[in-house]
């Protein structure tokens, strides 16, 4: 049996906003152990975002980029976290990304930065780097990291549970005591062994859960496992019903789902038929092809519906020479080829896909849940600023500036070493000793995206809801029985993370018979 880890700070995920708080609490002297389930640190959403990151653009403000945000947030963002991101989310970028960490934004042949515009955004304002932003920022943040002498690695561990002594601990007497948590639970892949990973307070940073959708743009990982171990634990959980379903990506039968940067429609790329005629105009005469990405994704979907397509297609090839296509977008251009697509020339085929979640475990304005000790920033956390539809761009800012605002709060406030009782909570006991049938696995995957793409995607209705919580209360009961039985893994956790985070999901949709934003009740 491995011996506990013992730590200042316990990170969980690794993106921007993981890593920032990781990297600012290492710089005031913690120690932190930072645990992630991929076998590169650097694989997160973050690394995925092809789009860019908020700066400031000519003529702008914080008090533009606040009515923009509440704008596309459809009436529920809460307003004190967005003047907090509009008034400190630049100057990070500046301190943080730029001057800091020297990620290569694109600039202009005068060596200003480049600044792009996109959907639902009243200026230019975007700093990118080509149509792989995120990539750029993750490795720089991954490099200093492994770098610094106070930070430890755990590659190709995955977070079974969050410890709590309410729930975990030898003294059933907890249970009357304020909920808090102690670390977690820490699966190591290469070995089958769980260990107990003690902190004196863990942040989690565990990104979306796009992969419990049939199509996403989200990365493998993105199951929604902090939000179900933070559900568990007993934390709050809010807005979960605001999914948002990027309008544009690629679609082809053989090819994975990939996303298409808002950027190119900034760009001025235009949404058409297989004519090359336009159709936003009918759905936002006003921004059209660059309205809030709910609308967009809506005007597709009900396209679609009304031709009786399976996809629309974006047209770069009539509107952005060739030239700026190539030196843009080469991601892009280079991914697309690969299955016969020049988006110099030809219609680039795009459908709707589940994109990022608007809602998450509450956290206040340090990023503080509702338990005592644990954090929530980035994706997995609901800080209130995308309300009920998330403003392009803001993904990146947002978790830039709760990753430090995190940090902060942490340095002036964790209790001192000794405060939690870790001595109490047990090791982990295996519950079952079969292997887990992998046909098994995949069938359940398939099923809960099927349910949730079928009846909980763009347009929701009365009877699919009804229908979508049958079928995962009755899917639940089946894997909570299977993965008591097998041998623990990273699929199973990941199934039993998916099935839960489905139903929370569904649930909310189910309550809220508003149309709001991404959450639309037919």
């Amino acid at each position: 049996m491995k011996p506990p880890i013992h730590t200042d700070i316990l990170v969980i995920g690794c993106g921007i906003a993981g890593g920032t708080a990781a990297l600012e609490l290492a710089e005031a002297g913690l120690d932190v152990v930072i645990v992630t389930r991929a076998d590169d640190a650097a694989e997160s959403n973050t690394y995925w975002a092809q789009g860019g990151i908020i700066f400031t653009g000519e003529g702008d403000s914080p008090e533009l980029l606040v009515q923009d945000v509440l704008h596309a947030g459809a009436g529920i963002c809460r307003e004190q976290a967005v003047q907090i991101l509009a008034r400190t989310g630049p100057q990070l970028v500046q301190s943080v990304l730029i001057d800091r960490l020297k990620v290569p934004f694109d600039r202009r042949p005068d060596g200003s930065l480049a600044l792009g515009r996109e959907g639902g955004h009243s200026l230019p304002r975007i700093v990118h780097s080509a149509d792989a932003t995120g990539r750029a920022i993750e490795n720089a943040l991954i490099a200093e990291l492994r770098r610094h002498p106070h930070v430890r690695f755990l590659t190709q561990h995955t977070a079974v549970d969050l410890l709590t002594p309410a729930h975990h601990g030898r003294d059933r007497r907890a249970i009357y005591d304020p909920v808090s948590c102690v670390g977690a639970y820490v699966l190591d892949q290469a070995t089958g062994e769980v260990v107990r990973c003690f902190a004196r307070a863990t942040i989690l940073a565990t990104g979306g859960l796009g992969q419990i959708y049939l199509r996403t743009t989200n990365p493998a990982g993105s199951r929604g496992d902090g939000l179900a171990m933070a559900y568990r634990a007993g934390a709050r959980v809010i807005n979960t019903e605001y999914v948002q379903f990027h309008p544009t990506a690629f679609y082809h039968r053989s090819a994975p789902c990939f996303l298409i940067t808002e950027a190119v429609r900034g760009a001025g790329a235009r949404l058409v038929d297989e004519h090359r005629r336009t159709f936003m105009e009918r759905y936002d005469p006003e921004w059209k092809d660059l309205a809030p990405r709910d609308v967009v994704a809506r005007g597709i979907h009900s396209e679609m519906l009304r031709r009786g397509v399976r996809n629309v297609y974006l047209d770069l090839a009539s509107y952005i020479p060739a030239e700026r296509i190539r030196a843009e977008f080469p991601e892009m251009h280079r991914s697309c080829l690969e299955y016969g697509i020049d988006i110099t020339r030809d219609l680039l085929p795009v459908v709707p896909a589940a994109h990022y979640s608007c809602g998450g475990v509450w956290v206040d304005e340090h990023g503080q849940s509702t338990l005592q000790r644990l954090y929530a920033v980035g994706e997995v956390s609901c800080t209130g600023v995308h309300g009920a539809n998330r403003l392009a761009s803001t993904s990146l800012l947002e978790g830039l500036v709760w990753g430090h605002r995190s940090a902060q709060h942490l340095v002036d406030s964790l209790e001192p070493r000794g405060a939690a009782l870790y001595d109490d909570i047990p090791p982990w006991k295996p519950t079952g000793g079969q292997e887990p049938d992998p046909a098994l696995v995949a069938q359940d995957v398939s099923s809960i995206k099927n349910i949730m793409w079928n009846y909980v995607g763009l347009v929701r209705t009365s009877p699919r809801l009804a229908r979508a919580i049958r079928d995962l209360r009755n899917l639940e009961v089946e894997i909570e029985r299977f993965y008591r039985a097998a041998v623990l893994s990273d699929e199973l956790i990941g199934l039993r993370n998916s099935i839960r985070v489905a139903l929370i999901v569904t649930l909310a949709a189910w309550e809220n018979r508003e149309s709001r934003g991404c959450h639309y009740r037919e």
